[in-house]
């Protein structure tokens, strides 16, 4: 019989995985308070470590396809990940330092902000304008912080680094998308290993995360297709869930 523990693993991966084909981001943000509140993994540095390599290994299952479109631009992905793989080294080492109540209650505000931004409309930049003079130097220093941020709270950074590419280079919005996958991928992989250095990640359940991941990006591409016209309202309901979760987690982190 199938263990409840591993099926709620493969539950919560494939829910992250549908989330993020269906709205296009903000899905991986739901990992770590999945694998802690759902799955029962308790300890938050384990929770952290263990959500980076599944967030690391479907991004790199997901970057295939748009790949394949031409929607990836290598060498400014090259550019952005090697500065964010140092940043992604920093934040995750600065990360597993800190008492993890407190890793917690940063965590949810920061679910906070990407609850916000995804509340608001974005102008869809055509990439006429790329590529930026200075378009390397933006790519490493922008690079280097989102792989801070997406290290220290071992999430794929999506959020962050979408724009990130869009304002350093003047790329589109939909090659940004392609190339943040392999920078989601390469800063996940940095943190995971590093966390992985002291035992942090749970290897058996982040491999049923992220084959229910990539199950559930599937069913989440088809509907995507389907609900194309209710996407918005979708992120919308989405940003609120988020809302919800990291409410919950402050009231756990922080009242006695």
């Amino acid at each position: 019989m199938f263990p409840m523990h591993d099926l709620l693993a493969v539950l919560c991966g494939s829910l992250v995985g549908f989330s993020l084909a269906l709205i296009g981001g903000g899905g991986s943000i739901l990992a770590t308070p999945l694998l802690l509140y759902v799955v029962g993994l308790h300890d938050p540095h384990r929770a952290i470590g263990t959500s980076a390599l599944a967030v690391a290994a479907n991004a790199f299952a997901n970057l295939m396809p748009h790949a394949r479109a031409g929607h990836v631009r290598w060498r400014s992905a090259f550019a952005f990940a090697a500065a964010g793989v140092i940043g992604a080294y920093l934040g995750s080492s600065l990360g597993k330092m800190m008492d993890g109540r407190w890793l917690l209650a940063l965590f949810a505000l920061l679910m906070l902000l990407i609850a916000a931004l995804m509340m608001r409309r974005r102008h869809v930049p055509d990439g006429r304008v790329y590529p930026h003079r200075t378009m390397y130097v933006r790519l490493s220093a922008v690079g280097f912080g989102a792989g801070v941020l997406a290290g220290f709270f071992g999430i794929g950074g999506g959020f962050l680094i979408v724009p990130g590419l869009v304002f350093a280079s003047g790329m589109s919005l939909i090659e940004a998308i392609g190339t943040s996958l392999f920078c989601v991928g390469a800063f996940g992989l940095t943190a995971a290993l590093n966390y992985a250095a002291d035992g942090w990640v749970v290897w058996p359940v982040a491999w049923e995360f992220i084959a229910g991941g990539i199950a559930g990006g599937w069913m989440g591409a088809w509907s995507a297709q389907k609900l194309s016209k209710a996407r918005g309202a979708l992120a919308m309901l989405f940003a609120a869930v988020i809302t919800a979760v990291a409410i919950f987690m402050l009231a756990k982190s922080l009242l006695p």
